[in-house]
């Protein structure tokens, strides 16, 4: 198994197209290896070389895919969310030790001047939007030569390819480093999974500041030869557009962009008939069986739900394509690492009991950076503890009950959110819920939801309550309800139920 990403991404054919975009002339495999290659040159005699931190703030689209290939492939590429404040940006590029910073040329966003402000070098990209999609070139702001790197040219396995911070909600976020072998481990989990081929097309909707968008969204396909048309950024209302023009055969995506694209489904069903996809894909958060049984009646095709987080590289655990079992409700079976379960005092637990999911392989990162106390409280004998409570059934398919953390802790009684979400997304009134907790003064906690209801559809909090009532204890049955337009989420489409009470004003 390639463990670079130079050996990786040698798969595709010279000729075959690599990237693309709306409007755009594509990319070829040749000309992407290519690029990469002047790209490495141009950062090590700027003196980056490898291990080198390089933050990357640039909107979703093909540079920004293929600069982070370019930076993966030879220094540590630090992708961050263009839509940071300055203070955020200040955080992160201090943390992570910036030492340069990418953005497109004429860039407005606060991290130029925060890059200012830290004397962090800018880079500048320029592309030019009548060549093929994703072709650039790097330019300095700053005159005068910098010393070559003397650790320049093409990553070993064992040096780190990407740093990224997890989302942590409620305490300072965790520098996750990822090393080239990591990359190269989870690309590959990934194309065997969903058994990529120079036939497929994928329409990339993710962010490209997330792992998943990164890891699942353009790495994998690339490295099976495989082509990727990279969007601006999820829009429900352009979506099938986009699909006529690129033919995909596959997207992945976070539930509550699937939830946005069904709802405007039945106004193109012409579209998805003239593009049949092979698969769906979901993955970051969990999503309502009632939502897959929809989504696969309307794109008659098979919906795919994964199990990724940040640590880990992304994919974990997933169901596998037809003619194996899928098992809605499930995150599938182990896809790349080993997977188990594991007791609060650090016992694997037998398969049908309940615990703390735990993974151990080539794509978990070696530990958090300089935070003994964090890797000491996750890793275990060589596992990694993820956090997520779930439980293995026999066949070695994995569900998960909740993240330790989210569990609902009401005067004793522990509830699962997502138990409570998946009751009420049974209601014919329900689009979309998200049930967490708010503080109670003698209980602790009491479970609130949050529910957006189908247009032209109509429910009362008493009613909802009364429906959760008929199947679930009463101590389960949420004591508010909230009727909004949408479900708050966080920057990357996520549901965040950790500070969602205090967030809408119930703390």
């Amino acid at each position: 198994m390639s463990r670079t990403l130079k050996d990786l991404l040698a798969q595709g054919a010279e000729a075959a197209a690599a990237v693309s975009a709306p409007g755009r002339p594509t990319l070829s495999h040749g000309a992407l290896r290519l690029l990469i290659d002047a790209t490495l040159a141009r950062l090590n005699g700027l003196g980056l070389g490898r291990n080198d931190r390089v933050a990357i703030v640039l909107d979703n689209g093909p540079e920004m895919a293929t600069c982070f290939l370019a930076c993966a492939n030879g220094v540590a590429s630090a992708p961050l969310n263009p839509s940071y404040r300055a203070d955020e940006f200040e955080f992160y590029l201090s943390d992570l030790n910036a030492k340069a910073l990418i953005v497109g040329r004429g860039s407005a966003s606060p991290a130029v001047d925060v890059a200012v402000k830290l004397g962090v070098p800018i880079i500048d990209l320029v592309s030019d939007a009548a060549s093929p999609a994703g072709s650039f070139m790097l330019e300095p702001r700053q005159a005068g030569a910098a010393a070559p790197a003397t650790n320049g040219g093409y990553a070993a396995p064992e040096d780190v390819s990407m740093v990224l911070h997890t989302s942590g909600t409620t305490s300072r976020p965790k520098i996750v480093p990822l090393s080239q072998g990591n990359l190269a481990a989870s690309a590959s989990n990934i194309a065997r999974t969903l058994q990529f081929s120079s036939k497929d097309c994928g329409l990339n909707i993710m962010p490209l500041f997330h792992i998943h968008g990164l890891i699942a969204g353009v790495l994998a396909p690339l490295s099976a030869g495989s082509q990727v048309f990279c969007t601006p950024g999820f829009n429900a209302l352009k979506f099938f557009g986009w699909m006529d023009e690129a033919k995909p055969t596959w997207y992945t995506a976070v539930p509550t962009m699937h939830q946005a694209i069904l709802g405007r489904a039945s106004r193109s069903a012409d579209v998805i008939a003239r593009n049949p996809l092979r698969f769906l894909r979901s993955s970051s958060s969990s999503i309502p069986p009632q939502v897959i049984r929809e989504l696969e009646e309307v794109f008659h095709a098979p919906l795919i739900e994964a199990y990724g987080m940040t640590e880990a590289t992304h994919q974990m655990c997933s169901n596998p394509l037809p003619p194996a079992l899928r098992k809605p409700g499930t995150v599938g079976q182990a896809a790349g690492p080993e997977v188990a379960i594991m007791s609060e005092d650090g016992a694997l637990l037998a398969r049908g009991e309940t615990g703390e999911i735990v993974i151990r392989g080539p794509n978990v990162t070696a530990g958090y950076e300089s935070n003994p106390k964090a890797n000491a409280e996750a890793f275990h004998n060589g596992w990694f503890r993820t956090g997520d409570q779930g439980v293995m059934d026999a066949e070695g398919y994995v569900s998960i009950t909740g993240r330790l953390k989210e569990i609902i802790n009401r005067g004793g009684e522990k509830i699962s959110p997502r138990e409570v979400d998946e009751i009420l997304m049974d209601h014919p009134a329900v689009a979309q819920v998200v049930c967490f907790g708010m503080p109670h003064p003698k209980l602790g906690e009491e479970v609130a939801a949050v529910v957006v209801l189908r247009e032209g559809q109509q429910a009362t909090e008493r009613e909802l309550q009364e429906f959760v009532a008929q199947r679930a204890a009463d101590f389960k049955v949420p004591k508010k309800v909230l009727f909004m337009p949408e479900i708050p989420k966080g920057a990357t489409g996520k549901l965040q139920r950790i500070g969602l009470a205090a967030k809408l004003g119930l703390g």
